[in-house]
Formats: C-alpha cells, structure tokens, sequence
C-alpha cells in the first residue's frame, strides 16, 4: 500500500512540476510539445500576407506536423494540406500559369499557397475562428452556418479551431513568432 502511495505521489509531483513549467517557464515545454521547421518561409510569407507567424505555424503543425509530404485521406497535399483543385486556383490567382500538383510538395510553394488562402479566408470572415473553420471544413460549410446558427457546427472542426488557437499561443510564447 505505501508503494501504491508513494509512486502517486511522484506521479502527481511530475504532473505538478510540468504545470508549473508550463505557467511560470512555457517556452521550453512548449518547444518540445510544438516544434518548429521552416521557420524562415514562415516568417517570410506571414510577413507578405500579413498574418501572425505563430498562427501560421500553428495551422502548419496540425495540419502536417511539418511534414512536407504529407498526404491526407481526402488528397491534401503538403505542409498546409492543400488539396490540388484549391491550390491550382491560387495559383491562377497569383499569377501561376504552369502550376503541377507535385509543386505542392514544395516547402516553399505550399506555404504561400497556404498563406494567400489563410489571408483570404481572414479577409472573407473577419475573423480567425470562422477562417479556420473554413479552412478545415470548406467555405461552403461555414458560410450554411453563418446564415443559420452563427456557430460551428462540426465538432471536429470546433476542435480543430481551439486546438490550432492554443498552438498558436503556444508558439508565440516558445518562439517569439
């Protein structure tokens, strides 16, 4: 029995130990729970598109967790999942006239095409809750719950909103983005 207690008591001293880490010294702990790569290219194409970099990061992060090949069930392709038919019109939009799919794999490419859409969708909706819904659930989807509820409908993208929020406070706090 005082095994029992005493190994819950160094459970619940290492619970609180990380607590405390957390409040009083987040940017450690949150460098390990939330990593950054391409930090440059954030920094770049937030800057050009005029978004926050650790929000960038943040939707990065849950989107591929910086995987620049990653490939999703629906066929989103890269750093910032986008699909090709939403890509090859932002392409054309910016300019783009020999736009291939396999460019979504692309570091680079992806991340200005992810940030053109983000500003766009930001711009549409005015805020950033609605733009990430957006984001992860289609225009289509918010603006049918912008005229009936005003409110996210879809819990797993409710979830995805609160989840890319936190990481991005946590980002700003680790990394100064």
């Amino acid at each position: 029995m005082r095994r029992v207690f005493a190994l819950g008591g160094v459970l619940l001293a290492g619970a609180a130990g990380f607590a405390y880490l957390d409040r009083e010294k987040p940017a450690p702990y949150a460098r390990v729970v939330y990593p950054l790569a391409y930090e440059s290219i954030i920094r770049a194409h937030a800057r050009n598109y005029r978004l926050d970099p650790a929000l960038l990061a943040a939707v990065i992060y849950h989107e591929s967790r910086f995987r620049p090949r990653a490939r999703s069930a629906s066929g989103a392709l890269g750093l910032m999942q986008l699909l090709p038919s939403t890509a090859k019109g932002i392409a054309l939009r910016t300019g783009g006239s020999r736009f291939r799919v396999g460019d979504l794999y692309d570091p680079e490419i992806n991340v200005r095409y992810g940030c053109w859409y983000l500003r766009h969708l930001l711009d549409k909706y005015g805020e950033e809750r609605m733009a990430l819904a957006a984001y992860n659930a289609g225009q289509r989807n918010v603006d049918r719950w912008l005229g009936a509820t005003g409110e996210i409908e879809f819990a797993e993208t409710r979830a995805y909103v609160d989840h890319v929020l936190e990481a991005r406070d946590a980002y700003a706090r680790a990394y100064g983005l």
